[in-house]
């Protein structure tokens, strides 16, 4: 493997794992301060923001700093990664993602391994995934400037956690370590297989569209 491709998949898990354990993390640091339902999204949203600004703009000399399959698979198909990374980049979002879920749990002294009983299902839940997904790509897709693009990805997902009925998981690396937190952050592992078909399913549809949308930006 060459070293650039070894930096890259490094970089990749390090970051997913770091933005999974924001994620979880700060949600079970809400749970513990307040029980208002409205200030731990808040709380949420808003670290998982700052965590996502601030990782974007440390591991995009490096790897672009997808941390999401979707991402990775919506660049690959428009030709703006080449496809034969595209394995090493999924196996470290994902591998990183269920590391960072093992590193939350940690931290707050929590079982390392559990099972989400958060109910994410249903019609309005998907179109939301579909909706947080696409309003996600799109913003990578058009933004090539890295600290423009680090601050407008960071602000569509605080914003997407307010503005979806499913607060805007748009990673399927993600949903799946989410699966095995039973915390604020969890979704049921039943829930998550149809997340992660809307997920990549978007990824296909943007690659299509976005490329035609934005001809400068193949």
């Amino acid at each position: 493997m060459p070293i650039e491709l070894k930096r890259a998949f490094a970089a990749e898990a390090l970051g997913t794992l770091l933005l999974t354990a924001a994620v979880i993390g700060s949600g079970v640091m809400a749970e513990r301060l307040c029980d208002n339902a409205g200030l731990m999204l808040l709380v949420n949203a808003l670290a998982t923001g700052a965590a996502l600004y601030g990782l974007i703009l440390a591991f995009a000399p490096i790897s672009g700093a997808h941390f999401n399959p979707a991402v990775s698979l919506m660049l690959v198909l428009a030709g703006r990664l080449p496809r034969a990374q595209f394995l090493f980049y999924a196996t470290a979002q994902v591998s990183g993602a269920l590391a960072g879920m093992l590193l939350a749990h940690a931290m707050f002294e929590l079982p390392l391994l559990q099972v989400s009983q958060h109910v994410r299902s249903g019609a309005g839940q998907w179109l939301s995934e579909a909706v947080a997904t696409f309003g996600l790509l799109l913003t990578v897709f058009s933004i090539r400037e890295a600290k423009t693009a680090a601050a407008a990805i960071a602000l569509y997902i605080v914003a997407a956690y307010w503005f979806t009925a499913s607060t805007s998981f748009a990673n399927p690396a993600l949903a799946l370590a989410r699966g095995f937190s039973d915390t604020f952050a969890g979704i049921r592992p039943v829930d998550t297989a149809v997340f992660i078909v809307v997920q990549l399913a978007v990824a296909f549809a943007c690659a299509r569209l976005l490329p035609s949308l934005f001809p400068e930006r193949k």
